[in-house]
């Protein structure tokens, strides 16, 4: 059996009708990024041995992330290393009573292919593994290795796009199917920890539709599940001792960092000390800092996985002129960025914000990592265009549940990044 992947079309007559699910039944209500669609034609095809060899990365991924993020609960004075603001960093004083079994754990792990091109027989052998009709079939590659860019582990998106988007794809491509669903994933996990009939919380920035879209499809699905749903901004939950009121689970889709930001009388600390079975328990805010790579040599911990496939990562003064040196390229990263913010990718950013970015890492290295660039290869639409692609594997207490697509022209993923289904051989 070939190892690979490769891009499917969606076919030109049908594409209106596919957009048109994505946006109303998986939930993608934000179509539009400024002018770009963010809805693409394409789809991922991926060879099932692919997709057990990343699952199985991810798994051990996952579960060194955790150790991790145990170990530093006993080590505060290497806190300050991983560019917390000030309150954030006093309210992770009180995680002690932090339990892994309590709460359930979401994690995305970014993976980036390094390519290069099939020899024919290989082509031909992928061919007859994904049985779609030559015009629905763009350039095939073998799977040369992978690279992760970062663990999303706090409030990861993407979970309609990897459980409901690969469901509507699925059936203009034959031999392939949606590999798993994290949205079954994450109930099934609560429903080990809080009991049908029970009250979730769905907590996010509610005057934003991009994060009510998240919320949505979790909530439909656990009310399908036998929960009542409630849709709450982050300060309207109130808490009595170390329980959330009113809220028998909490899912949290509002980052760890910006709960500061709330008034004190709201009582934001609460989540840092909860008992109530939450996704994610703020102790994700360890591993969601880009610096973490920077302390982990001091936690005792074995975790050869994340060192084999991350990227060399060194604090921002190892940047210096090796940012700019085509021969050992070096990028930038905000130590608590999201979707791509401020990444420092020469040719992809202009000249000037990468220059702002560099003088920003200098005033505040703190804030920042430095990061050795790898070349990501693009796929090559039908049209001869490059199209980078990104897997983000989503694990759910440790287990893969599901690949989440995403394809740019450029080697940076940000928000005008297209979203893509991932379908699996068999």
């Amino acid at each position: 059996m070939c190892n690979g992947v490769q891009l499917g079309v969606i076919p030109e007559a049908a594409y209106a009708e596919y957009r048109y699910e994505v946006i109303f039944k998986a939930y993608k209500w934000d179509p539009q990024v400024g002018d770009s669609n963010t809805v693409a034609r394409h789809v991922v095809l991926m060879g099932r041995e692919t997709a057990e060899r990343l699952g199985r990365w991810a798994e051990a991924l996952s579960e060194e992330t955790m150790l991790m993020e145990e170990a530093l609960m006993g080590q505060p004075r290497l806190w300050g290393e991983l560019g917390f603001p000030k309150k954030t960093f006093r309210a992770l004083g009180t995680l002690s009573g932090y339990e892994r079994r309590n709460h359930v754990r979401l994690m995305r792990f970014d993976f980036h292919p390094i390519l290069a091109s099939c020899p024919t027989q290989e082509t031909e052998c992928l061919r007859r593994q994904f049985p779609a009709t030559d015009k629905n079939v763009c350039d095939t590659f073998r799977m040369d290795g992978w690279n992760i860019s970062e663990v999303n582990s706090d409030v990861p998106g993407g979970l309609a796009e990897a459980s409901v988007l690969p469901t509507i794809a699925a059936r203009w491509f034959d031999g392939v199917a949606p590999h798993r669903n994290v949205v079954e994933a994450l109930l099934a996990a609560f429903r080990g920890r809080v009991a049908p009939g029970g009250t979730m919380a769905l907590v996010h920035a509610t005057a934003y539709s991009d994060d009510r879209q998240v919320m949505q499809c979790l909530g439909d699905a656990f009310e399908g599940g036998g929960y009542r749903a409630v849709y709450a901004a982050p300060d309207h939950i109130a808490w009595d001792g170390k329980r959330a009121v009113g809220a028998d689970g909490i899912v949290r889709f509002f980052p760890g960092e910006w709960l500061e930001n709330l008034p004190r009388q709201s009582g934001w600390t609460g989540y840092f000390d909860t008992a109530t079975p939450s996704c994610n328990h703020p102790v994700a805010l360890f591993a969601q800092s880009k610096r973490l790579p920077l302390v982990w040599d001091k936690l005792g911990v074995d975790i050869p996985t994340w060192k084999s496939l991350l990227p060399e990562t060194a604090d921002p003064t190892a940047y210096g002129s090796r940012g700019r040196s085509p021969s050992t390229p070096w990028i930038l990263k905000p130590a608590l960025g999201r979707v791509g913010e401020g990444i420092t990718i020469g040719g992809v950013m202009p000249d000037k914000e990468i220059r702002l970015a560099e003088k920003a890492a200098r005033r505040h290295p703190e804030a920042w990592v430095a990061q050795r660039l790898f070349h990501s290869q693009p796929l090559v639409t039908e049209n001869g265009e490059p199209c980078h692609l990104c897997i983000g594997a989503f694990t759910v207490d440790g287990k893969s549940a599901g690949f989440y697509g995403r394809v740019s022209p450029a080697p940076r993923m940000d928000a005008n990044a297209k979203d893509i289904p991932v379908l699996v051989e068999g």
